[in-house]
């Protein structure tokens, strides 16, 4: 039964729980530093702070509700619960985020703080039993890296869709309300709908299968001494947040590439239709398009060759185009493109091997001490995903403050620099430190199919007595 493989059926539900997490997180990511400083008035070092503020307590409340998924017990299971329970609060509570309320500047930075806290705790209760759940779907190793790349396809098929259609919705409703700010609540409340709406597919077309060998042995105490004493935990947590970093900066820093080094002003024109592109969005679909790209070939090639050598490969890879990509002159768009391309091909890579890996540390816990904590320890990757965009998103507020950003003025050469940095040797410095906590990780493939195969025979030891 735990090791029966999953129709498509299932495994497409699964990807609609990460589309509409993603379709969230890439606008947070994408354009919410931007729309704080631009659209909403506040101060990018301010802005910056907060960033940091909010997420540290939202990353120190994921492990919360890792054990608090751990102890659900309901006709659903563990963890599919919580995609019914929050997924109308997660729309909604984003959909609060892009409200401009009119308060003064300090009045602003309040709501701000407070609904930013909101939406990311949200965020922690549907999104750590989702990605609980791929450790409960299947014991088999191969069907969760399948289950892992079904999952970051949608993903970002959700991404890309948000910013295919996140400045034309906010241009629409801006032109029909007048307003700018007005246009991006309906345009974010369109995305709204859709995160819900995927949110509820995923807990209908899931399963959980895989139950604990000893259930009654589920001391707190314990799982938090078994997960501290876990090595490779350790280095894939600090792989991941270094990880996210060298994402989070360049996500974040994109917006204002365009808009003040490159000086978007030009438009792509889609062939066949009538219709364009701004380069900025050009650039961020081509992104999302080929993270997908990577994604497809992971699975194979980490099936042929292990996670972790494509894991090293591929952020070696990153490093490289990333330092390059600081040279690129800011009318060589093609080029830009290019490279964009490239170096989100070896991030969409890593992330389907980074919640793989996740699911193995839960196996070999379990294998070490018979207590088997999914929840804890998938809650510890959500835990690296916010505390890298945690840092990567202070580290940019900080730097465009520090190099004298000033919003919807002409830049210095300077803040053209400083940005030009953001994009480039900033987030290689992150790809660097992902490799060098990666190299130490000690659960190859070999290791985690004895794991998987002593873990089922101690499961299907009940039913055969």
């Amino acid at each position: 039964m735990i090791t029966e493989k999953l129709g498509l059926k299932e495994k497409i539900g699964y990807g609609f729980g990460d589309m509409a997490s993603s379709m969230f997180w890439k606008i947070f990511g994408m354009y919410l530093l931007f729309f704080y400083t631009d659209i909403f008035g506040l101060p990018a070092a301010a802005v910056g702070t907060m960033f940091l503020i909010t997420r540290i307590w939202d990353t120190l409340f994921d492990p919360v509700v890792g054990v608090l998924s751990d102890r659900t017990r309901s006709k659903w299971g563990k963890f599919r619960p919580y995609l019914l329970w929050f997924a109308l609060p997660f729309g909604l509570i984003g959909t609060l985020m892009f409200i401009t309320p009119s308060f003064g500047t300090t009045g602003k930075l309040v709501y701000a703080y407070i609904t930013y806290s909101l939406m990311m705790m949200v965020y922690s209760m549907i999104n750590v039993p989702y990605a609980s759940l791929l450790g409960v779907m299947s014991a088999d190793v191969k069907e969760r890296n399948i289950l892992s790349s079904f999952r970051m396809v949608f993903a970002f098929i959700g991404s890309f869709v948000a910013l295919i259609l996140i400045e034309p919705l906010v241009e629409l409703f801006t032109n029909s309300t007048g307003s700018a700010q007005t246009g991006w609540t309906l345009g974010v409340m369109v995305i709204a709908i859709l995160c819900v709406l995927f949110f509820l597919g995923c807990f209908y077309l899931t399963k959980e299968r895989i139950k604990p060998i000893d259930s009654k042995n589920d001391s707190l105490k314990d799982d938090i001494k078994d997960l501290f004493r876990n090595k490779p935990w350790w280095i894939l947590l600090g792989a991941g947040i270094a990880a996210l970093i060298f994402n989070s900066i360049r996500d974040g820093a994109a917006v204002y590439y365009f808009k003040y080094y490159v000086q978007d002003s030009g438009n792509f024109k889609l062939p066949f239709l009538s219709a364009s592109l701004t380069y900025t969005t050009l650039y961020l679909v081509l992104g999302q398009a080929f993270n997908i790209v990577g994604i497809i070939f992971v699975t194979p090639l980490s099936n042929k060759f292990g996670k972790k050598s494509i894991y090293l490969g591929a952020m070696v890879v990153a490093t490289a185009l990333s330092i390059g990509f600081f040279f690129l002159p800011n009318e060589n768009i093609a080029m830009i493109m290019l490279m964009q391309c490239l170096i989100s091909m070896c991030a969409g890579s890593i992330f389907p091997l980074l919640w793989s890996m996740y699911a193995d540390i839960s196996d070999y816990s379990e294998w070490k001490t018979g207590r088997r904590a999914t929840g804890l320890i998938f809650s510890s990757s959500s835990m690296s995903q916010k505390f890298g965009w945690t840092l990567g998103g202070a580290l940019t507020g900080w730097l465009l403050g520090y190099y004298g950003f000033q919003a919807n003025m002409v830049q210095t050469g300077e803040v053209q620099n400083g940005i030009r940095l953001m994009l480039s040797i900033f987030p290689a410095i992150g790809t660097v430190l992902s490799v060098l906590f990666i190299s130490f990780y000690p659960l190859n493939e070999r290791t985690m199919s004895k794991v998987s195969q002593e873990l089922n025979e101690k499961r299907l030891k009940p039913l055969q007595s």
